[in-house]
């Protein structure tokens, strides 16, 4: 059974939607004591960073995430709930996050940028992949649907499994052991990102 968290930072009826049309039921849940009874989970999340953090706080739901990951069950964040997954972001000062995959979160530097581009990074963008079993049966590369301002960091490049261009090379996926994350949203990014999807439900 899948598990997805609700603290009130996201759009949690599209990606139950998107289970959905995979034939997959997907079950929201706002109780923390919960997530030990389901086998895997999605984090998602939508908004502000320390927002996001004070809204697992005050739920309890930090320690239950932590708790999850540490029983070796497959942990899945999607956009802010992979930049949660991260030890701090800088996004309104700085914010302490999971820590459950080393490194940071970062506003995008746009005086990297070789010509003028927007923040936040919207719309449809190709990743480039390691394998691995979240992109079992696709190309190395694919177009997913992004928006977002902050990027993440890893400390080690073993835990990334993903990268994008925009205005310079960013990490957009990432894996340690059982916990995954991807920045894009699979479940705004059509056949592509059902895929993604599917392939975990597959693990």
């Amino acid at each position: 059974m899948i598990a997805i968290v609700d603290y009130n930072m996201g759009n949690l009826a599209s990606v139950k939607n998107a289970f959905a049309k995979l034939g997959k039921d997907a079950f929201i849940v706002s109780d923390p004591h919960k997530f030990k009874d389901y086998d895997k989970l999605i984090l998602p999340g939508v908004g502000a960073y320390g927002d996001a953090m004070e809204h697992l706080k005050e739920r309890g739901m930090d320690e239950a995430l932590k708790e999850f990951a540490a029983s070796g069950k497959y942990m899945f964040g999607i956009c802010l709930g992979m930049q949660l997954l991260f030890q701090s972001s800088e996004e309104f000062g700085d914010s302490k996050g999971l820590g459950l995959i080393e490194g940071k979160v970062i506003e995008f530097d746009k005086n990297r940028f070789p010509h003028p581009l927007k923040v936040p990074h919207m719309g449809w963008n190709r990743m480039f992949t390691k394998e691995h079993p979240l992109f079992s049966g696709m190309d190395e590369s694919h177009y997913l649907y992004f928006v977002h301002s902050f990027h993440v960091v890893c400390q080690n490049e073993a835990d990334i499994i993903g990268k994008t261009e925009y205005g310079y090379e960013f990490t957009s996926a990432v894996a340690r052991d059982n916990i995954f994350g991807i920045q894009p949203h699979p479940e705004k990014s059509h056949t592509n990102g059902l895929k993604i999807l599917e392939n975990f439900i597959k693990l």
